[in-house]
């Protein structure tokens, strides 16, 4: 009995020797494959923002530089000079934060009346918005281009708002993490007099500040990166978002004729907000995932 005692504990360790190089491949694998995937998925973007402060002879370089050895803003300077940034960059902020805006107003009111009040319709509404899902986003194009000219809003920011001032996959996330909340704490709410505006806005929201973030950083990548719509509903070039300005910059031969480094350094401006705005509401995005995933 005692040499049964005795060999048991020294059968343990040589199994788990020999499970543990098995192990230590199967994460080494893991990353490995994981850290190629983010070498092909940052090297563009890396090679852009290096690309924006190279000299016209780096860019030219054969083989390719990475690194520049000089370091320099004539790009941007140029890019400055030839396009008109600052009412583009205008443009892009003041559609994508009132987009946003008005999505975490709307969608959330929305979410909130599906998922916590009766009322007539209830399922067939929530019913469109699962249908509005389904629909590409670029079958709505010619009908959102025939209502804008009826109204007269063409070459409006009005045009570049309206049609995304609230959208069904906004709705529906804000309705999921709603109807997660507590109905006793909403009827509590509501035997000590609060009225509907009163939970909605003071405790409702509060309790899905991660939903929200996330649904911002969608919604002003979505319309911060929104490209079409733009093209198609404005004709004057001051009211063209930064991407359109962008695009008809690098279609002009007589403007961007030779210069890489310019549409690089413009590239390098589309991109740089979208990233500044995820680094700020990172932590709350991450939030917002986990607990979609525990629902």
């Amino acid at each position: 009995m005692s040499t049964t005692e005795t060999r048991a504990p020294l059968a343990a360790p040589a199994g788990k020797a020999r499970r543990d190089p098995a192990a230590r491949a199967r994460r080494t694998l893991v990353y490995v494959l994981l850290t190629l995937g983010l070498i092909v998925t940052v090297a563009p973007f890396l090679w852009m923002a290096l690309s924006s402060f190279k000299t016209q002879r780096e860019l030219g370089a054969s083989p390719p530089v990475w690194w520049p050895s000089e370091w320099t803003l004539d790009n941007f300077r140029e890019l400055l000079d030839r396009m008109d940034v600052g009412q583009a960059l205008f443009n892009s902020l003041l559609v994508a934060v009132l987009v946003t805006v008005c999505n975490l107003l709307f969608c959330s009111m929305l979410g909130y009346a599906l998922a916590k009040l009766n009322f007539a319709g209830k399922r067939p509404i929530f019913g469109i918005v699962l249908g509005a899902l389904m629909v590409p986003g670029n079958l709505m194009l010619l009908p959102m281009f025939v209502m804008m000219s009826a109204m007269g809003l063409i070459d409006s920011y009005a045009a570049l708002i309206l049609p995304f001032a609230a959208g069904a996959f906004g709705v529906f996330l804000m309705r999921q993490f709603i109807q997660a909340i507590p109905d006793e704490l909403l009827e509590a709410a509501r035997m000590d007099g609060a009225r509907e505006w009163y939970i909605f806005w003071r405790i409702v929201l509060p309790l899905v500040k991660p939903a929200l973030a996330t649904l911002s950083i969608f919604v002003f990548l979505g319309s911060w990166n929104n490209f079409l719509w733009p093209l198609v509903a404005t004709n004057d070039p001051g009211k063209y978002t930064l991407p359109v300005a962008l695009a008809t910059f690098a279609t002009d031969p007589t403007q961007a004729d030779g210069s890489n480094g310019v549409l690089m350094a413009g590239a390098f401006l589309v991109v740089l907000p979208v990233l500044l705005v995820f680094v700020l509401l990172q932590r709350f995005f991450t939030q917002g995932i986990a607990t979609a995933g525990l629902k």
